[in-house]
């Protein structure tokens, strides 16, 4: 079952991301790697800034959260974020669930960041129907859209749903 996060979720939704972001450790630049990968109080800075978090509920394990996935409205474009799953519970479709949740009621473009050397992702966008954009309009894109750091911006990818017009 998926619903939209409440108050009472911000500790599951801290502690799936820092779970399934164990994943990133030793693949993505070492100098971009911290932990917990994301603190309390940048969690809670997303959420200040319209990141409205959706939650997988697994009915058949004492209604737990296993996974999360945030949009963030940003006027012309919608931006999905902080997309995880935890690790125990990979590969079941929660993802995909997710991402079908949130963009469904979407007419506006949805755009994706992720990280270059997280091929997983990259590949489970793509299999959802999302593509990779250039070089060029990737750095466009970061910096209209996010507000991360250069180093972070030369190591992550875009992606762009079909309603995306470059």
């Amino acid at each position: 079952m998926i619903r939209k996060a409440t108050d009472n979720d911000f500790e599951a939704i801290f502690a799936i991301i820092n779970d399934a972001a164990i994943a990133y450790k030793g693949v993505i630049p070492s100098d971009r790697w911290h932990e917990p990968y994301m603190t309390k109080e940048e969690l809670k800075e997303q959420i200040e800034e319209g990141v409205r978090f959706s939650c997988y509920i697994d009915d058949e394990d004492d209604n737990e959260v296993i996974g999360v996935m945030g949009i963030q409205d940003k006027t012309d474009v919608m931006l999905i974020r902080h997309a995880y799953v935890r690790t125990r519970q990979r590969s079941k479709g929660v993802g995909t669930f997710l991402l079908r949740e949130l963009i469904r009621d979407t007419t506006k473009p949805i755009l994706i960041g992720t990280w270059k050397a997280a091929a997983w992702a990259i590949s489970f966008y793509e299999k959802n129907g999302f593509c990779l954009v250039e070089e060029e309009e990737k750095n466009r894109l970061l910096k209209k859209y996010w507000a991360i750091p250069d180093r972070q911006i030369e190591t992550s990818v875009v992606l762009v749903d079909k309603n995306f017009a470059h």
